[in-house]
């Protein structure tokens, strides 16, 4: 394991995340990568981690302890290092298996469309998994609360996240709009901005399946 990633030590008082025997093993002190995030992302994380090392606290009584490590994207990436998404902030997510980021800019007029796609896709974190849990005592628009405990397991990285799409007027769009109209719809004529949602079949099965082994391990029913 490196030292540092963007010139940040690797804090010597946590251990990382192991994966052994099919089975996540986390230590009682993980290192966890945080993105501070960009706008109101700076003042969500100073609150947010006071959460959540209370939490922490109170739920091991001071036996476990989160050791958190600052790594960079977005705009404070770019001022530092001129890189909206540097390598080493991707290789210490991955080195380190569990981050947490606050929300990112969308660049203007330079290659990449979101960094939060962006960090999707080069992970290859294919699903957002999204439980959704009453908890007594909180205000519910609906008439049985404590009825709802699903989770939700949704598309994180195809489909419209691919970024297939072209803007009215290029030669790209050109291009695909004479196809469709000499090829596919035989007459009619098709001229809109354009912009494809397609996830192949490897691609949605491995989200079914996803969902699917969450379900048969938490012995619940599954649900398209």
């Amino acid at each position: 394991m490196p030292d540092s990633y963007n010139g940040m030590a690797v804090p010597k008082d946590g251990s990382r995340i192991a994966y052994k025997d099919a089975r996540i093993q986390v230590p009682p002190n993980p290192i966890i990568p945080f993105i501070e995030g960009d706008g109101t992302g700076r003042d969500i994380w100073k609150a947010s981690v006071r959460v959540f090392d209370s939490a922490v606290e109170r739920a091991y009584q001071g036996k476990r302890r989160v050791v958190w490590y600052e790594i960079f994207a977005g705009e404070k990436a770019k001022a530092k290092f001129n890189d909206w998404l540097p390598q080493d902030s991707v290789d210490a997510i991955r080195e380190f298996r569990v981050s947490i980021k606050g929300p990112l800019t969308t660049p203007v007029g330079g290659g990449i469309r979101s960094l939060n796609v962006t960090l999707r896709q080069v992970l290859d974190l294919y699903s957002c998994i999204r439980p959704v849990k009453y908890y007594k005592g909180t205000p519910s628009p609906v008439k049985n609360p404590e009825r709802m405990d699903v989770v939700i397991f949704r598309e994180n990285t195809e489909d419209v996240y691919a970024g297939v799409e072209w803007e009215q007027g290029t030669p790209e769009a050109a291009k695909l709009i004479e196809f469709l109209n000499k090829e596919m719809l035989k007459g009619s004529r098709c001229e809109p901005t354009l912009a494809s949602a397609s996830s192949p079949f490897r691609f949605s099965r491995r989200s079914a399946w996803c969902a699917w082994r969450f379900s048969t391990r938490s012995k619940v029913d599954a649900k398209r």
